[in-house]
């Protein structure tokens, strides 16, 4: 009977992790939180630098830090993206292989990660 009960939960947990999809923002099969879109590239990318603050970037998911860039509003976040911020933000933060659909994606995940912080939401 126990062997019969783990294979349905295994079953089911199986089931919902293959009705996940990229689209941000929205949940798959059972409630499971799909991946964000810009979420690789972050983690390929801006992670050596956003993780720890790396001359003066601001950390990920840090509502301070970010509360001055967010007031000035998403396009401006996409300009520093794209060309740089001297002296620590190298332009396309080395991501020469970035496509501009990939960085609209990374900016906007560190926006909505920002910002769920300050609501108190994972």
């Amino acid at each position: 009977m126990v062997r019969s009960a783990g294979a349905i939960v295994a079953a089911v947990l199986l089931s919902a992790l293959a009705g996940c999809s990229d689209n941000a923002g929205t949940r798959g099969v059972a409630g499971v939180a799909d991946k964000h879109p810009g979420e690789e590239t972050y983690n390929r990318f801006c992670f050596s630098c956003h993780a720890a603050g790396v001359a003066g970037a601001p950390k990920f998911g840090d509502v301070e830090a970010w509360a001055p860039r967010l007031a000035k509003g998403r396009e401006l976040l996409l300009k520093s993206t794209r060309e740089g911020i001297t002296p620590g933000m190298p332009a396309m933060g080395l991501c020469t292989s970035c496509t501009a659909e990939d960085l609209e994606n990374v900016v906007d995940y560190m926006i909505v990660t920002a910002t769920a912080a300050g609501e108190g939401t994972p």
